[in-house]
């Protein structure tokens, strides 16, 4: 499919889709089942199920025991991991080369075999409510978290992906079993590997033991969630800092204009030398972390300036994101610095490629939001294109006040955050 980077498709006759990338230069293999599907497409009351079942499916198939997993994982030198996102779950693994027979075979069975043992179950949610509680004792963490929910107000993608301490504490055997039939289906599966790889002898390998899957796919057709411009002042006076998180809509994942946002959001937080950086913490010395970063998702997605400062400098760290909205709104790039953003963007772009497990979820992204798989010199010259105009024009889009959300998290004291104040 594409003679730059080794690329090959084959899709099975119940819908699963088996992506392969040839890297002759290494001897690892990484390969992942991705579920087409995450958090945001969760019913209310199950709220945190699809990351339930992504560790339920490690505790125990029909013919293997949570610890044998386990042992035949360590016994081949392998890596084994899972995760949930908003809008995936991915079960991956990464191997040498002349272990892939045996990495399949464990990864295929917890996947397509899970038992859901009950009283597994009951072991299960103890954990995860300890991984609830640990999210609540991290700010940096739970300040996200809490803009999340009140930037998509009463839409799934505001939920929590670890769901709340009351949906866990219900999931029962039968909740699990019923949400895994209807989402582990062929056509809502993507199984993807990149390594030193043959496409067509891992084929067959994962027709065997895929080929019995049902067939099928989710649809998902709910509306493109709205944002809300709230501003949440959350007092928590635990805390020796105030955790700062501003944001505002920004375009979704296969959005034309998504180099020119990544080099807009380059140039303002994206690193060392960013303007947020330099400004904030370099010439000011107002906070220790400072960054912007982008979530972009399917049909939405939002970029975000995040800060830990203290509460006597949050409104000063506030007014100098804003100067700093209404300087890429109104004012001209230097050449130099539009060079230099193209340049991080490109060496970050070439980097994030150099490892068989970041090829692999290159990969399965691909096939999920694009069905089309970019060549390398396609993307740096996409980067390459972006002019100082776009940026500007791009950043009078984003930074309109009255769509700019804020939450503050820790020990404020009194303090007040206007609309006033949010002006750029």
């Amino acid at each position: 499919m594409s003679n730059e980077r080794n690329i090959r498709r084959t899709i099975l006759p119940n819908g699963l889709t088996i992506l392969t990338e040839k890297m002759d230069h290494i001897r690892s293999v990484a390969m992942g089942v991705w579920i087409r599907a995450g958090s945001r497409h969760e019913q209310p009351e199950v709220n945190g199920i699809s990351h339930f079942v992504e560790h339920m499916v490690f505790k125990g198939t029909k013919s293997r025991s949570a610890q044998r997993i386990a042992r035949e994982v360590d016994a081949i030198g392998g890596n084994l991991d899972a995760f949930t996102g908003k809008e995936t779950v991915c079960f991956n693994m990464k191997v040498l080369d002349e272990h892939v027979p045996s990495a399949l075979e464990v990864l295929s069975d917890l996947v397509l075999n899970p038992v859901f043992a009950a009283e597994e179950i009951n072991r299960e949610r103890g954990v995860i409510l300890e991984e609830i509680k640990m999210d609540e004792d991290n700010p940096d963490y739970l300040v996200h978290e809490i803009f999340t929910q009140n930037f998509w107000k009463d839409h799934p993608l505001g939920k929590p992906i670890l769901g709340t301490k009351e949906t866990v504490r219900k999931f029962e055997r039968e909740t699990l079993f019923d949400f895994y039939g209807s989402r582990f289906l062929g056509g809502n599966m993507i199984f993807s590997a990149a390594g030193n790889i043959e496409h067509d002898d891992f084929v067959d390998r994962v027709t065997r033991k895929f080929e019995a899957l049902p067939a099928g796919q989710s649809e998902h057709t709910e509306a493109p969630p709205k944002t809300a411009a709230r501003i949440n002042l959350r007092n928590k006076k635990s805390l020796e800092q105030v955790q700062l998180c501003l944001g505002v809509p920004s375009p979704p994942v296969a959005d034309e204009s998504r180099y020119v946002t990544l080099v807009l959001n380059t140039v303002l937080g994206g690193g060392m030398s960013s303007r947020l950086f330099q400004t904030v913490r370099e010439e000011r010395g107002l906070a220790y972390a400072i960054y912007s970063d982008l979530n972009p998702y399917r049909d939405t997605g939002s970029l975000c300036v995040y800060a830990g400062t203290s509460s006597d400098k949050a409104v000063q760290v506030i007014d100098l994101v804003m100067t700093e909205f209404g300087k890429l709104k109104n004012t001209p790039m230097a050449a130099d610095e539009l060079r230099r953003a193209k340049d991080q963007l490109k060496g970050n772009l070439l980097l994030s490629l150099e490892s068989s497990m970041s090829r692999m979820s290159n990969l399965a992204r691909q096939q999920m939001y694009f069905n089309y798989f970019f060549g390398l010199q396609e993307i740096l010259d996409k980067v390459e294109n972006v002019t100082d105009e776009q940026v500007m024009a791009m950043a009078n889009t984003l930074f309109q006040p009255d769509r700019i959300a804020v939450t503050l998290l820790g020990r404020l004291d009194g303090l007040k955050v206007t609309r006033d104040q949010l002006a750029c």
